[in-house]
């Protein structure tokens, strides 16, 4: 039935002018239709091979780009701190001033800019991220406006120095991420397809490794590392997307410091000078071995220790509603009383303090021996920065003391600064550390065997910073659960002659940490409640006798084919679920599908109520086999099934619920709510 337009022949004037705009002229149409045509080609032309290529590759030249950009911000940001520290002059309290205000500033504009864009986006952001490749939507987590804020706050984090002593590999692996998330918009909108999760995950697995590559230039181990941290299980089809966003990301990242005439050609990151014949004795596997040992025990202290002061600190009631309330506040007095210990003429001397984040690995990985160095030392004869190992020399202290102390003071400092609601990557951090526990024991080793170790009669020195390079790799890939580590200290120093016993430290520290403790990432999520499966960590045989039956949820609002509007209003009023089971009647519980809640909301409002009036304009309520569509069941469990089979099932299918049957009748539900609680309860056994 038609209705006229309001306002008689003004209505009708109305809707020719809306007419005519809709029809209206454009110049050369026969040209635009011949320039249209050409464009539909050639995209049919380019996306013949995939529009996945053109997507990855846009990926990867992005976080490089940004890497590269960050970096140099952060590099004349810090070169301002240094420059205004040598002009106050030798007045001690400027110089005190100076040194702490500045990255007090950066650090209190990072947490305020950054929270007040959005809450997300403090922290490394790999948490968040490995839940979300669960399955389980976290909201804004992936937005556009989060990435903003992530990066200018990272950029004030960085420049913060190693008075803070953070990195960025985890925020770079987070903004990756979303970027991939935001380029999938765009695709489904030059594609015209609709947007799917399967598209969705496949490109924040490739993220994820681009992520990587962009802040180490090591695409090899970007896509391992990505493998082991983000993911309970891989796909092998996303292994060619991984690689090749990591290698478009590594290639540009390296490429842009060549334009930027920092290097010659495309080197490692953090160049050795590691030119050994003769990398390391035989018999110094075993001190590798040690070497592993010593960093498992101590990444199962320092995940213990970050863990409890991480959910301390939102417990004490002084720090809880700073954490609340002043996160800026909170993020200033951490940052000072960090900077006030690192301050050179005081404590700061024996940490080395005024070496950069990446000045550290480089002088940690030095292909000397430094006990062997001190003697001849000439400190004030050459500028500083020269000879980087020279910071870590004080004529109070030898070598040995320096890095001793460093170790027992970066240990708490460090872990302080994990509760800092800023961005920042803990990455870094625990790297370094790692290596300044190996390059202690390489020079330990060096100063117990001067003339080395025999190998058949020959003798060959020790060389300290093969340690270092184990110790790095050893200690990261402890508290991060990875093992791909090794490759990526061989890749970002371009040495690969350490790579065996590296590996053997590696394993060794793994297998010690990863049987006492969870993992750093793993840790934060249950500090934060995460809705995150943890894994089933007794493999004792007691814990495969566990059945669905003991844990599943009995009490199940369901529905029956037969059912009509009275029934679908007390079952809407019952439960929250977002999806309920529908079985063949009331009297045989049988189950023959699932029904969504928004189907059942739109049946109530599109039928009417038995007892309305008889003037309500609305079709009858039919029943529910009649009026919905019922999706079938694809995957049921049995009472019988283990606790380990339904957590592999969870995991690998990403699932939220599943439902129980015992021959096709409807028993009970699982969701990850029981399965997390059935996991918990689980007896560890000794």
């Amino acid at each position: 039935m038609q209705h006229p337009a309001p306002g008689g022949l003004r209505g009708e004037k109305d809707e020719e002018r809306v007419l005519v705009v809709e029809k209206r002229w454009r110049p050369c149409p026969k040209a635009r239709k011949r320039l249209q045509v050409c464009l539909e080609w050639v995209k049919r032309q380019l996306f013949r091979v995939g529009e996945d290529w053109y997507f990855l590759f846009i990926l990867g030249v992005l976080m490089a780009t940004i890497s590269f950009m960050m970096d140099i911000l952060v590099f004349r940001l810090y070169e301002a701190h240094r420059w205004l520290y040598q002009e106050v002059g030798d007045m001690l309290v400027l110089k005190y001033l100076s040194w702490t205000i500045y990255p007090v500033a950066l650090a209190a504009f990072s947490t305020g800019f950054a929270q007040s864009i959005t809450p997300h986006s403090g922290g490394s952001g790999i948490p968040e991220l490995k839940t979300i490749l669960t399955g389980v939507v976290l909201e804004d987590y992936l937005s556009i406006q989060n990435f903003g804020a992530k990066v200018v706050g990272l950029t004030c984090t960085l420049a913060c120095g190693s008075t803070v002593f953070l990195g960025k590999l985890g925020p770079f692996v987070h903004l990756s991420a979303m970027a991939a998330a935001y380029l999938g918009k765009m695709r489904t909108s030059v594609t015209r397809e609709y947007e799917n999760k399967v598209k969705q995950y496949e490109m924040l697995v490739a993220a994820q490794a681009a992520g990587v590559a962009s802040v180490f230039g090591a695409p090899i181990s970007g896509v391992l590392f990505s493998v082991e941290v983000m993911s309970s299980h891989f796909a092998v089809r996303d292994y060619w997307r991984g690689f090749f966003a990591a290698t478009c990301s590594a290639f540009v990242f390296r490429l842009l410091a060549v334009f930027n005439s920092e290097q010659e050609t495309i080197v490692a990151v953090f160049k050795s000078d590691l030119q050994i014949d003769f990398p390391f004795d035989l018999l110094e596997t075993f001190f590798f071995a040690i070497l592993g040992a010593i960093c498992g025990l101590l990444g199962c202290c320092y995940l213990f220790c970050q863990r409890w002061l991480l959910g301390a600190v939102k417990e004490k009631r002084l720090t809880a509603r700073l954490l609340a309330t002043d996160k800026p506040i909170y993020s200033a007095l951490v940052v000072l009383l960090l900077a006030s210990i690192t301050f050179p003429p005081g404590l700061g001397r024996l940490m080395a303090s005024r070496l950069t984040m990446k000045e550290y690995l480089t002088s940690l990985f030095d292909s000397r021996t430094w006990g062997t160095q001190v003697p001849n030392a000439t400190l004030l004869a050459q500028p500083p920065g020269t000879d980087l190992w020279q910071d870590w020399y004080h004529p109070s202290a030898t070598i040995f003391g320096t890095l001793a102390f460093f170790l027992v003071m970066k240990f708490w400092m460090l872990i302080l600064a994990t509760t800092l609601p800023l961005p920042a990557g803990y990455f870094m951090p625990i790297f370094i550390y790692g290596a300044a526990i190996g390059r202690l024991l390489g020079e330990v080793l060096a100063l117990l065997f001067p003339q080395g170790l025999s190998s058949e009669g020959a003798l060959h020195p020790i060389i300290p910073s093969g340690y270092a390079l184990a110790g790095a790799a050893a200690f990261s890939g402890s508290v991060t659960y990875s093992l791909s580590t090794a490759l990526l200290v061989c890749e970002a120093t371009g040495h690969l002659g350490h790579v065996l016993p590296v590996v053997v430290a590696v394993l060794v520290a793994n297998a010690i940490t990863q049987k006492n403790q969870p993992s750093f990432y793993e840790g934060t999520i249950i500090v934060k409640k995460l809705p995150y499966l943890p894994r089933i960590r007794s493999r004792h045989v007691a814990s495969y006798r566990v059945v669905v039956e003991e844990f599943m949820q009995r009490r199940v609002v369901a529905l029956a084919k037969g059912d009509g509007f009275e029934e679908v209003l007390v079952a809407l009023d019952a439960s929250a679920d977002a999806e309920y089971p529908v079985v063949e009647s009331t009297g045989s519980p049988t189950l023959v599908g699932t029904i969504s809640r928004a189907q059942l909301v739109t049946y109530l409002q599109s039928h009417k109520h038995p007892q309305a009036p008889p003037g309500e304009k609305l079709a009858a309520a039919g029943t529910l086999g009649d009026s919905c569509i019922i999706e079938p069941i694809m995957l049921q469990l049995s009472p019988w099934t283990s606790l380990h089979q339904a957590h592999h099932l969870f995991e690998l299918l990403k699932l939220q619920r599943i439902f129980v049957t015992r021959y096709g009748q409807l028993v009970g539900a699982v969701s990850r709510a029981e399965l997390r609680t059935a996991i918990e309860q689980l007896a560890d056994p000794k």
